[in-house]
């Protein structure tokens, strides 16, 4: 039985020319098209044999049978089945409790539970990372960040913002009456076989609020080094760094750049059941099986600097930091690594080099930054052209220009069309752009009279380092992204 989407037959038949809606619901079926000579219909494994020969029978006409996914009919039952239904006025009565009531039974009526529902899944088969649930002025917009980019889905009515908002407030154990201050909060998602945790953050605006959902799917964390897309050199040298028993390995970028998955990445390589692995994170994002994973609670006083100290009492092997953010954290994890753990974290700086003044802003000795430093990268995420409708095209002039600056002269350059499976973006995923160095003698020995970055950029230059710009533009000419990308997130 072929294949197909609901995308490719929309619109789909609806009302009278669909079956009812608790039909469809219950045996996983829809009308896809029909005319006078045939129907299509879309059916969900398992296929039922005898369904499909009463619907024969039912139409008395060519029937031809297509799979669909089940997650897509759900979506589209979520949408049909969120249609606003009149709620029935409330008595007049007067209190928060009262409000609480008449708020907790809009939050769990039908089309509501159905409405959250079907943006879940419909984030979730698109590939978001987050869902934006925003109240404007005039209505309620809800955006998914695909790749990285913000797209606009729906736009609602502005009175069934409240609903939609205790309904995930409900879900993720907040307060749905509190609307004056931030709240924060996690549920879990589970669609088919996969489970998604997701992360509620709750902001009062001028309004309303803004709700954030961010989806981390549980069981597509990178496994290691190798799942991480990087050339085979960058791989070799990253083992190379967490191979050492001691020392501070450190992950640059801005927020949103990939830095977290590649600690993670780093850290199944290294765990173990002979090694005691600590992380401290805000928050944890990824589980990793044998590895004491702690989340950081400023409220309480769970801070990096605090539970470093606490953890450095548990006799661990490999310590991750979150982030790096302030002297006192900056001083307790290079300590550590002086005395023998393996420490990796992060720091926001703007490439890999970079890392060593901002140390050194922090107040670190040079001495201590050279005696413990194995090595440092920095990346950024570029969209990959989507595989379903890639052509290549004669480089333009500008992008010629840019390209043989840096050494290449590609003949073509990969475009993508725009499609059905990258939503007509022409782009679909996204990969590592990465810049890193292992620290060696003569680097360890600069940093310790307090050389300048220019110089180490010198040294590394000379010896076969490549920065983020030209290793950016490398996958351009390979037709992995696209140069406007590479100029977008690197070069911007």
């Amino acid at each position: 039985m072929e294949r197909a989407t609901l995308a490719r037959f929309t619109p789909v038949p609806e009302d009278d020319r669909q079956y009812p809606l608790e039909y469809v619901d219950a045996n996983s079926v829809i009308k896809l098209g029909e005319d006078d000579g045939s129907v299509v219909i879309g059916v969900c494994e398992p296929v039922d044999p005898a369904l499909l020969d009463r619907l024969e029978e039912f139409h008395a006409k060519p029937v031809r049978f297509l799979r669909i996914e089940r997650s897509e009919l759900a979506a589209w039952l979520g949408r049909r089945l969120s249609v606003p239904a009149p709620v029935a006025p409330a008595p007049a009565r007067e209190g928060a409790d009262d409000e609480r009531i008449l708020l907790d039974r809009l939050a769990n009526d039908a089309p509501i539970v159905n409405l959250v529902n079907s943006l879940m899944i419909e984030a979730i088969r698109a590939g978001a990372s987050d869902i934006h649930i925003e109240s404007l002025a005039d209505e309620a917009r809800v955006r998914y960040r695909i790749d990285g980019v913000l797209r606009t889905v729906q736009r609602l009515e502005k009175g069934r913002f409240p609903a939609l908002s205790s309904r995930i407030k409900i879900m993720a154990n907040l307060n749905i009456m509190e609307r004056r201050l931030p709240q924060d909060g996690r549920m879990s998602a589970h669609l088919g076989e996969g489970c998604h945790e997701v992360r509620v953050s709750v902001v009062p605006i001028a309004d309303g609020e803004s709700l954030v959902l961010r989806l981390l799917d549980t069981g597509d964390a990178p496994r290691g080094l190798d799942d991480l897309g990087l050339e085979a050199r960058s791989v070799r040298l990253l083992r190379g760094m967490v191979a050492h028993r001691h020392g501070l390995v450190l992950a640059t970028g801005p927020t949103g750049s990939g830095k977290t998955t590649t600690l993670n990445a780093l850290l199944r390589e290294v765990a173990s059941d002979r090694v005691k692995a600590v992380t401290i994170e805000d928050p944890v994002e990824y589980r990793v099986a044998g590895v004491d994973q702690i989340q950081t609670d400023e409220r309480i006083g769970l801070t990096f600097d605090s539970l470093l100290r606490r953890v450095l009492r548990q006799d661990p092997d490999v310590i991750v930091v979150g982030e790096i953010r302030d002297a006192p954290t900056a001083a307790l994890a290079l300590r550590a690594a002086l005395t023998g753990h393996l420490v990796l974290s992060t720091l926001h700086t703007s490439d890999a080099v970079s890392s060593i003044t901002r140390l050194r802003d922090l107040g670190v000795e040079p001495w201590l930054i050279a005696a413990v430093l194995r090595g440092a990268l920095a990346q950024r995420l570029v969209r990959k052209v989507c595989p379903s409708c890639i052509r290549t095209a004669k480089p333009l002039a500008r992008e010629r220009a840019l390209l043989a600056a840096h050494g290449l002269a590609p003949v073509r350059l990969a475009r993508g069309a725009g499609c059905e499976a990258c939503d007509g973006t022409g782009f679909r995923g996204r990969t590592a752009v990465v810049e890193l160095f292992a620290v060696d003698e003569r680097i360890a020995e600069t940093i310790a009279r307090d050389g300048r970055a220019p110089e180490v950029e010198a040294y590394l230059g000379a010896h076969g380092f490549r920065g983020l710009v030209r290793n950016g533009l490398a996958l351009a000419a390979k037709g992995v992204t696209t140069v406007a990308e590479v100029e977008k997130a690197v070069m911007s």
